[in-house]
């Protein structure tokens, strides 16, 4: 179990690129083939990681290994998910000074950004349809279209932080769901 842990994670931290919220798909193809948590567990981990401060990614990977192996499976996933970034960051810091304008480099990042955007939207759209938000068994939740979409266009349109738009979010939930 240790060792799955450690090599899922591995893999996770060399081939997800975009930060933590790119990577909620990678995991969760990882979670659902070893059958570590449920889709619903999942889902909680990513909303908890999500609110815990530190990298998104990180905060999952601690949550998984910790619901799977306890403490010593959280520090292993943890160690695993980070190693591969640190690793290739010093080495990318060796090199990235003398090749950063390299025409291959530029056209790799350029292929990389779109692909990166896909995946955070994948992963937005997959917790919407596991939370009932959107399609799934409950169809359609009005209210909670109307919450998310009343949040993306105040941080879109105007300068309110955005833990503002979380505490609001959470009322409005309160208010409408209560």
């Amino acid at each position: 179990m240790l060792w799955d842990l450690l090599l899922a994670f591995l893999k996770i931290g060399f081939v997800s690129f975009g930060g933590g919220y790119a990577m909620i798909p990678v995991i969760e193809y990882e979670v659902q083939r070893h059958g570590w948590l449920t889709t619903p567990q999942f889902t909680d981990v990513i909303a908890l990681a999500g609110m815990s401060p530190g990298p998104l990614a990180t905060n999952a990977a601690v949550f998984v290994g910790y619901k799977t192996a306890g403490i010593l499976g959280a520090i292993i996933a943890g160690v695993g998910i980070s190693l591969p970034s640190f690793l290739i960051i010093i080495l990318l810091s060796l090199y990235l000074a003398r090749i950063s304008q390299h025409p291959l480099l530029q056209s790799a990042f350029y292929g990389l950004r779109p692909m990166i955007t896909g995946l955070i939207c994948y992963a937005a759209i997959r917790f919407a349809v596991q939370n009932d938000i959107i399609g799934g068994a409950g169809g359609f939740d009005g209210a909670g279209v109307l919450i998310m979409l009343g949040a993306l266009a105040v941080l879109m349109f105007t300068k309110i932080h955005p833990v503002f738009v979380i505490l609001l979010s959470g009322v409005a939930g309160i208010v409408i769901y209560s």
